[in-house]
């Protein structure tokens, strides 16, 4: 049976990124993939979390296992904006927060409540696919600004927000941005949100890796200069915790959030109660900031290993890339050519899985020279040997 005819017309398009086609051929357990984005897994305080889901279904089985309320436990309400109050995140007089299956329901809620056919959205180029396949569901027209070493262009910003009528708001990940792994300085983030404001544009601020800096100096949110109510923010537990509980949180002005709150209802009525407790109940017990620390140092430890090694087999002069001071992506550019597809099948071939920058684009059907590398999954001596490899790949094919 054909079921081209029964798709709604805003999926006919959609395709599936290569990330998750990728997944499918590293079933092969002796490719090492540097393509996910997974956290690094021997972090996880497993024994910990399995000690308090026993204790709070065999005390409370009731509320574990029972309907919550939409917005969220008011339990983790409360740790999540503990941490959105540790980067100024939320204002007590204005903002209101909702605990999401994942901070990618938020975002996906987010474009549902304020997008309409034919919309507009500015978009970092390259950005995150989650968050563009969201947005792409809603009909809008995504506009890519390019991404520079120090974040998002204020000049293609600014000419974009002039040149084009109905944006509805701008998509930014500031921090350890998902690909590049840049971070935008503090004076484009005064500058976005003064643009944001003489356009009258909203701001969805995603800082699912803001927690994840080992080096350099932390830089404020963009929702901490916010005097407007102008910024939705993204929180998540998934990178500092565990990306299996699908915990994440939308901060923005309660007439906002009340709107969403209906769509989630919708959606999925709730986020797992038995997740939720979880959460509240390790970081209550736990200190979640020493937990983090060993995040930090970890990855800060693996991305030297990487950068080490790309010094070392990267072919000289054929690779540009600028070094992340946190998060868990690091970005290449190969100038030399203009499609990186040759290069990502042959390190496939070699039992080495990257991706391929096209993933990222506001048009993905475009060739790219660019990958991305993924440093927290893998061990130490895994992202030498996959470093080592596609550095052999690319001394042949450029």
């Amino acid at each position: 049976m054909e079921y081209t005819e029964f798709f709604a017309d805003r999926v006919k398009s959609m395709k599936g990124s290569a990330i998750r086609e990728m997944f499918k051929r590293m079933a092969d357990p002796e490719i090492i993939s540097l393509a996910g984005g997974n956290p690094a897994s021997e972090l996880f305080p497993g024994d910990e979390l399995s000690k308090i889901a026993g204790k709070i279904l065999m005390t409370n089985p009731t509320l574990a296992l029972q309907y919550g309320t939409t917005d969220g436990y008011p339990k983790m309400k409360d740790c999540a904006i503990a941490r959105a109050n540790k980067v100024n995140a939320y204002n007590a007089e204005r903002d209101a927060v909702i605990i999401m299956t994942g901070a990618n329901q938020g975002i996906d809620l987010t474009a549902k409540a304020l997008l309409n056919k034919g919309d507009k959205v500015i978009v970092e180029s390259p950005s995150f696919i989650g968050s563009l396949n969201a947005f792409r569901t809603y009909e809008c027209e995504l506009l890519g600004v390019t991404v520079e070493d120090d974040g998002m262009s204020m000049e293609g910003l600014e000419e974009t927000l002039k040149n084009n009528d109905g944006v509805k708001f701008i998509y930014t990940i500031p921090t350890f941005q998902n690909p590049t792994g840049v971070t935008m300085s503090l004076e484009k983030r005064k500058k976005m949100l003064e643009l944001a404001s003489r356009y009258n544009v909203m701001i969805l601020e995603d800082n699912p890796y803001g927690d994840l800096r080992f080096s350099g100096e932390d830089v404020p949110t963009i929702k901490s200069l916010d005097t407007e109510g102008r910024v939705i923010y993204a929180g998540s537990f998934s990178k500092i915790l565990s990306p299996g509980m699908r915990l994440g949180y939308i901060i923005a002005d309660a007439k906002i959030l009340e709107k969403i709150e209906i769509l989630k209802q919708v959606n999925d009525v709730h986020t797992p109660m038995l997740t939720q407790l979880m959460c509240v109940e390790f970081m209550k017990k736990y200190n979640i900031d020493d937990y983090i620390a060993k995040n930090r140092e970890l990855y800060g430890k693996k991305c030297a290993c990487m950068i080490e090694n790309m010094e070392k087999y990267f072919p000289a002069g054929k690779v540009k890339w600028v070094t992340p001071e946190g998060g868990i992506f690091l970005w290449c550019e190969c100038p030399t050519i203009k499609d990186i597809t040759p290069v990502v099948n042959a390190c496939l071939e070699k039992k080495v899985a990257i991706v391929p920058g096209s993933n990222f684009a506001v048009d993905m059907g475009a060739p790219s020279n660019m990958f991305r590398l993924n440093y927290s999954s893998a061990t130490l001596e895994n992202i030498a040997e996959a470093v080592k490899r596609l550095g052999e790949v690319l001394t042949e094919l450029l």
